[in-house]
């Protein structure tokens, strides 16, 4: 049976060394000598103790950039949407070094500050992508486009911090509807509420094709708009 990669095999001890003597007396080489590797070998895969315990933030930022730059103006709340449930699926797929992290991370402060730090660095991504989308950095556009992205972030950690915490059984459905209370706080630039309050339209899931379904949207949509 093959060996599992040095990557994994250098968190893994990371984490029992952490566990059975503490973040603070492990060393690198303590770490490279538990996964039966060298020191060099961790340092082709890490650039420090604390990297062991994060995931590739430089990576997951990346991959939100790219997803955000392939919406268009009237597809960007979509591109969020996709964006916060990508870095989600991230941290699923790593799933028990996602909790032990976790764990880690409540009882050491200097990581607890770094991964505050890199909550940040998504914070701001989400914030200078919502401000273009809203019309640019003046005012309120900036203003709406800060509040917009501390909430998404916000919404992203409470479902992300559920699952962790093993309370949530479908983080995914739950991430989805998290964003969508905060979209709906945030309508799209230039848009208002039509007199009377407007056609509310909700989204649902059917079976039926969109071309089926069509027609009796818009029928729907001209009988409101008639009365």
């Amino acid at each position: 049976m093959s060996k599992p990669p040095a990557r994994i095999r250098l968190a893994d001890a990371a984490f029992a060394l952490f566990d059975e003597r503490g973040y603070e007396q492990t060393t690198v080489d303590d770490i490279a000598e538990r996964a039966g590797l060298g020191r060099t070998t961790f340092f082709r895969n890490y650039r420090s103790k604390e990297d062991v315990i994060f995931p590739d933030h430089d990576r997951l930022l990346e991959l939100i950039r790219d997803r955000l730059a392939t919406s268009s103006h009237s597809t960007a709340l979509v591109a969020v949407s996709d964006a916060v449930r990508l870095v989600l699926l991230h941290y699923l797929e790593e799933g028990d070094l996602a909790r032990r992290r976790y764990a880690l991370t409540s009882k050491v402060a200097a990581l607890r500050d770094r991964e505050i730090a890199s909550v940040g660095r998504y914070q701001r991504l989400f914030r200078e992508f919502i401000a273009d989308w809203m019309g640019g950095p003046t005012e309120p556009a900036s203003l709406r486009a800060e509040l917009m992205a501390a909430a998404v972030v916000a919404a992203h950690n409470h479902v992300l911090r559920r699952w962790l915490r093993g309370e949530s059984s479908d983080p995914v459905a739950e991430v989805d509807e998290a964003m969508r209370e905060v979209l709906a706080l945030f309508p799209a630039p230039g848009s208002s509420p039509a007199p009377g309050g407007g056609t509310t339209i909700v989204a649902f899931r059917t079976g039926q094709d969109i071309d089926t379904l069509l027609p009796s949207l818009r029928r729907l949509v001209e009988d409101d708009a008639g009365h």
